[in-house]
């Protein structure tokens, strides 16, 4: 037994990295046709209802024009945001530069040696350069956006086609487990959303009562970054945090604003989104930050999005089946009392 458990385990680990180098090198084609499958989970509530009143090509249309109406506002609203941030970033290099002596000639006066370690990365040189590696990677979304979009028609055509196969051929579980994980998915977009949409109020509230320029760009940026786990929050506060710093030319008006924007995220991540979305989308925190990680290394951005959702996915399909239900019940953020059936 021992010895054959060793191989299946070796096995298991050899195939794991295996699946993963294919997901990496694969990131051009799959990112996206992971993303239009996730959007077809998340939309197919919206063309099943017009469906029951409208041909479905007609539904399909009107479907696809809503999520690209939808995609593209986020976009813009988005781009705008960090633009507006990025623009401030070069016009008030100096005042950085300035700051950035200021600091370093009180750090060797204290006997630490740093001239040169972040001289480079205050340079007007070096930020121009890195937003335009920023916006060279940008270039990137209008492919991904095309192989999306076209999977997500192909998905919306295909979903009751393929659910009625997979009951002729015996697998209703995974019918079963198809559905449970696009009602999953529908409640954490909704909760991420209204939850996103709470924190870029809040923030831009907060910034514009303390007179901190760009208000409106902060709440925008603490609103998208938020449906990036961890990451995103951390990104969010330490941005305007920065800037605060920058303008005011005070550290004790840094750390309040420091402190206020981390009282936000936690209020919001913390105690309110666990109650909205209940124990149906309760994650372990730890697997929540290697999901991020992970798939952020694997698919870059797009990963950094995605990584939750596709762990909800995996964890749900689990559950379906007893063989893999301990992996779901191991992985949870908390036991379900009420499904210690079977």
């Amino acid at each position: 037994m021992t010895p054959n458990r060793g191989h299946l385990t070796l096995l298991a680990v050899c195939t794991t990295v295996l699946v993963c180098i294919a997901l990496y090198y694969g990131r051009v084609i799959l990112a996206p046709v992971a993303f239009g499958i996730f959007v077809v989970a998340v939309a197919w509530p919206v063309q099943a209802t017009l469906q029951t009143r409208l041909p479905r090509l007609v539904a399909l249309l009107i479907t696809v024009v809503a999520v690209a109406v939808v995609l593209t506002g986020l976009a813009t609203m988005i781009g705008w945001g960090f633009g507006r941030a990025a623009r401030w970033l070069i016009a008030d290099t100096a005042r950085f530069q300035a700051m950035y002596q200021e600091a370093t000639v009180w750090l060797e006066g204290h006997g630490f040696a740093v001239t040169g370690v972040f001289s480079d990365m205050l340079s007007p040189s070096w930020m121009v350069g890195a937003i335009q590696t920023v916006a060279s990677r940008l270039q990137s979304v209008a492919s991904f956006s095309v192989v999306a979009l076209v999977f997500l028609i192909l998905g919306l055509l295909e979903v009751e086609d393929t659910a009625k196969k997979l009951v002729a051929i015996g697998a209703e579980r995974l019918v079963r487990a198809g559905a449970a994980t696009a009602a999953k998915l529908q409640t954490y977009m909704l909760v991420r959303t209204v939850m996103s949409v709470i924190t870029g109020l809040l923030v831009a509230g907060f910034a514009f009562a303390i007179g901190l320029p760009l208000y409106a760009e902060w709440g925008v940026i603490a609103f998208a970054l938020n449906y990036i786990p961890f990451i995103g929050p951390f990104v969010a506060t330490l941005a305007p945090t920065l800037f605060a710093l920058a303008h005011f030319q005070s550290w004790e008006t840094m750390l309040v604003v420091f402190a206020a924007l981390n009282l936000i995220q936690f209020v919001v991540g913390s105690y309110l989104e666990p109650r909205v979305a209940g124990s149906r989308l309760s994650l372990s925190p730890f697997v929540v930050l290697l999901a991020v990680f992970l798939w952020s290394f694997l698919w870059g951005i797009a990963g950094a999005f995605m990584g939750v959702p596709i762990v909800i996915a995996i964890l749900t399909v689990c559950e379906q089946y007893p063989a893999s239900r301990w992996v779901a019940t191991l992985l949870a953020g908390e036991p379900d009392e009420t499904a210690e059936e079977a």
